[in-house]
């Protein structure tokens, strides 16, 4: 292997972890963990949306992501209306693991794309400049922005045991 070739596998590594692991900052499967059925819903102090509203923009977001990323005749969704849903809550336990499953094969499947790319700075040829890298910088940085989001909720809600690392 060449020197600009490790640089790029190294590169698709690191970005693998940043979307998956915790170091500056709390993982998915961390930040949803444990949280009680009954406060997916509430919206507490005022705050207009509930934990329940900001995993499933995580979910809708980080599909479009992936769908624009691997497809050349990509529709764009409508701002802000098809990327939050209206419902507080989710309608059963069964629909809340739902969402967490598509959000972690989806990620999964954006990961595995990423890493068989050969070029992550190449523009897509269906974007406007858009790129592999890009990409999945804007998800890492809207991920995470919207876990900060769910552990101030839960912090809220009173059920965030946070650990000093």
């Amino acid at each position: 292997m060449n020197n600009q070739n490790n640089a790029s596998q190294q590169l698709k590594k690191e970005l693998a972890t940043l979307l998956t692991k915790s170091h500056a900052h709390v993982s998915f499967d961390d930040a949803i963990k444990d949280i009680p059925f009954e406060d997916l819903g509430k919206k507490p102090n005022g705050v207009p949306y509930s934990i329940w509203q900001q995993v499933e923009h995580i979910r809708i977001a980080q599909k479009d992501i992936l769908d624009f990323s691997v497809n050349k005749n990509y529709r764009e969704l409508n701002w802000p209306a098809d990327y939050w849903v209206e419902e507080a809550a989710p309608t059963d336990e069964a629909a809340w693991n739902e969402s967490i499953g598509k959000i972690q094969s989806d990620l999964n499947a954006f990961i595995e794309c990423l890493q068989h790319v050969d070029d992550v700075y190449a523009p897509f040829k269906h974007g406007s400049g858009q790129s592999w890298l890009r990409e999945a910088l804007v998800l890492f940085d809207h991920n995470s922005y919207h876990l900060g989001e769910i552990i101030a909720l839960r912090r809220l809600l009173d059920n965030w045991k946070s650990e000093v690392r």
